[in-house]
């Protein structure tokens, strides 16, 4: 009698555990899934699309027009939508060409790791663009026919950046990509928006920002070359190699802080001097780069890229809030 018992018991303990397994894996699950999109985000790098935003708002302050809130907010999620799309259709096509593999010594992609199919991650990142589309429409409205060429030609080189005939990044092009669209035509849309016209000023600060973007790209593929090689990834780092590469980033930052000379001659004193109070951490990833060969370590200069990025901008910007 006890054994059978003690058997029923036995059973019934193997039972619990059992369903206490199940319930928490599939409870844990939805929270995994969670987590591996948002890393495929790669929210690190999305300063790119919000600092433009912030720097083209400040700037038309600056200039002396009033701030429509509207234009910025929709500006915003456009320009977050297009990132986070760009960044998913480059996770799935990446690994699609081969690019993306076990070996690889970047963050993890969900694609590659097979935390997500890669249908369903290029769905995702069509899905975010048409998200981006319906925020674009109110300023094709108010903004008229530069706004909408300006709207699709972003989201037709979002998807070109990896996908398609012509992937701008496997011919040497994601740079000159990064500087245009994150720096030059967002902050001067913003403005433009904001005040029907364009202005020099808007010029010179998408340049600034648009280069510590580009910077971000430049340790991407730097990081990256042994790998691009494999799969004739034609990147700037694989063209010209890492030297090349190097000397970029090197000038890219001389120069984000060299055209601070335009906003002093022009009076904007306060700006330059904050903006400046991160030249320090400029300098420190020039070192890394120049005294360190490519490893998982050029993720941690990245992530220092991302902070430059983003403290020049918002130090910029509040330059321009304050005049």
């Amino acid at each position: 009698m006890w054994k059978n018992e003690n058997l029923i018991f036995q059973n019934f303990h193997a039972f619990h555990n059992s369903v206490s397994r199940m319930t928490s894996s599939t409870s844990a699950s939805p929270q995994n899934k969670i987590k591996h999109w948002f890393l495929a985000f790669r929210l690190k790098t999305l300063t790119a699309a919000v600092v433009p935003i912030l720097i083209g708002t400040t700037l038309v302050s600056a200039l002396g027009y009033p701030i429509q809130n509207w234009i910025t907010l929709c500006c915003l999620f456009a320009s977050l939508f297009i990132q986070i799309g760009t960044n998913l259709i480059n996770d799935a096509m990446d690994f699609k060409k081969g690019a993306d593999t076990e070996h690889r010594t970047g963050p993890l992609r969900i694609t590659q790791s097979g935390k997500a199919n890669f249908k369903s991650v290029l769905l995702g990142g069509l899905f975010c663009f048409l998200l981006a589309l319906v925020f674009g429409i109110p300023l094709v409205l108010h903004g008229g026919l530069p706004i909408l060429i300006i709207g699709l030609f972003s989201l037709l080189c979002g998807y070109a950046y990896t996908g398609g005939p012509f992937p701008l990044a496997y011919h040497g092009l994601g740079d000159l990509f990064v500087i245009l669209f994150f720096g030059v035509i967002a902050v001067s849309g913003v403005t433009f928006l904001h005040t029907q016209e364009w202005h020099w000023e808007s010029l010179v600060a998408g340049l600034q920002i648009g280069a510590l973007a580009t910077i971000l790209i430049a340790i991407n593929n730097a990081r990256d070359i042994t790998g691009d090689k494999l799969v004739n990834k034609k990147t700037l780092a694989v063209r010209f190699g890492l030297p090349f590469v190097r000397g970029e980033i090197a000038i890219l930052i001389i120069l984000s802080f060299l055209l601070n000379i335009y906003w002093w001659r022009q009076g904007y004193k306060l700006p330059v001097m904050l903006s400046f109070l991160c030249l320090p951490l400029g300098v420190v990833i020039v070192k890394n780069i120049l005294s360190n060969d490519p490893s998982s370590l050029y993720n941690k200069f990245l992530g220092q890229s991302a902070l430059l990025h983003l403290l020049f901008g918002s130090l910029l910007s509040l330059g321009f809030a304050l005049l």
